[in-house]
């Protein structure tokens, strides 16, 4: 319903340097008083091209997501652990088409963006690029990862993009659920038989690093988080997001039982925090450039449901055309045209 009034957007006439300053100052205005931006208010082109980054990678994120736990649909060990997991991987798909439809609404049609996800020109995140090796991984990633997903996503319910804040109203309380459903799996697994708290004790090791850099750059390397900021299209920098993970995490695993696999993790009485060691960037941005050790896998199993899809995508498109065809005249239509036509 959005995307009607955006026919028109890149064909207004350019504003003086003077009227272009002037709708800037009115259009913070907004953003500091807490005013959300609908998609037919004038934006700055910049907050536009931003947003289209973000809700896209955002989507492209929940997309590829459903890959490495859909690959344990099957091999899930109980019916009721399949019909949970198969739920919680269409709610990632719902998710997708939710952040689709937003992005939408700034002028980018859905399928330039599926193609620049397709291409390797668009990113998401570097969490989905990791293997799910044992039935642990899925317990890890509800609990860690869609934890740290429910820490970023919480304050995008305030952004200052409306279509996006109220998408992810829906998305944050699905994600509440997801990240219940790891961390159930995680306890079960603990209090299990020696072989399963090893199993999640294994998937806390190796699901622990890449989650925190989840949050991205350290604020002293993050190119965006300045200006999102300001715009109020994210609340928090990606350190105090990160820290508060932490804070909420570490607790989390004591009471499984399980060890935060960082030898220097310490309880900061001055600050309160829990302070971890050093993250090793070097992983994080090896994974962006396409070198994590599913990144190839990924991006060809979304290739190939694409290509599969095509013949339902071709006969959707024709059957709209027909159906645009045999419909009736709308009621009242034709005798406006006609009263129109003998006026003239």
């Amino acid at each position: 319903m959005y995307t009607q009034g955006l026919d028109t957007h890149g064909k207004e006439p350019l504003p003086t340097a003077a009227e272009g300053e002037a709708r800037a100052a009115r259009f913070q205005g907004r953003i500091d008083a807490e005013e959300k931006i609908e998609p037919k208010d004038w934006m700055p082109e910049a907050y536009r091209q931003t947003l289209i980054r973000q809700i896209s990678q955002h989507a492209h994120s929940e997309i590829v997501g459903m890959l490495p736990e859909g690959n344990w649909i099957t091999r899930a060990p109980t019916l009721k652990r399949k019909a949970v997991l198969i739920a919680k991987v269409q709610d990632e798909g719902g998710h997708g088409m939710y952040l689709y439809s937003a992005a939408e609404t700034l002028g980018i049609p859905r399928a330039q963006m599926l193609v620049q996800l397709l291409s390797g020109a668009a990113k998401y995140s570097s969490i989905f690029n990791y293997p799910t090796l044992t039935w642990a991984d899925i317990g890890a990633i509800g609990w860690l990862v869609d934890g740290a997903a429910i820490m970023n996503q919480i304050p995008l319910c305030r952004c200052s993009y409306g279509p996006y804040a109220r998408a992810m109203v829906r998305i944050c309380k699905e994600e509440s659920f997801h990240q219940r459903q790891g961390f159930e799996i995680m306890l079960t697994l603990s209090q299990g038989s020696h072989a399963q708290r090893a199993m999640a004790q294994d998937a806390l090791n190796r699901w622990w690093w890449p989650s925190l850099m989840m949050f991205g750059p350290s604020d002293a390397d993050s190119m965006h988080t300045g200006q999102s900021m300001r715009w109020k299209i994210k609340r928090f920098s990606n350190d105090e997001l990160r820290q508060r993970f932490i804070d909420v995490t570490v607790p989390q695993a004591h009471f499984l039982g399980l060890t935060i696999p960082d030898d220097e993790l310490h309880w900061d009485e001055a600050t309160q925090h829990y302070r971890a060691g050093p993250i090793d960037w070097s992983e994080f941005y090896a994974v962006l450039k396409g070198n994590g050790p599913c990144n190839r896998e990924r991006l060809e199993a979304r290739r190939r449901a694409h290509e599969a899809g095509r013949w339902v995508r071709e006969a959707a498109a024709a059957h709209a055309q027909r159906s645009q065809r045999a419909a009736p005249p709308v009621a009242g239509v034709a005798g406006v045209a006609g009263a129109a036509g003998a006026a003239a």
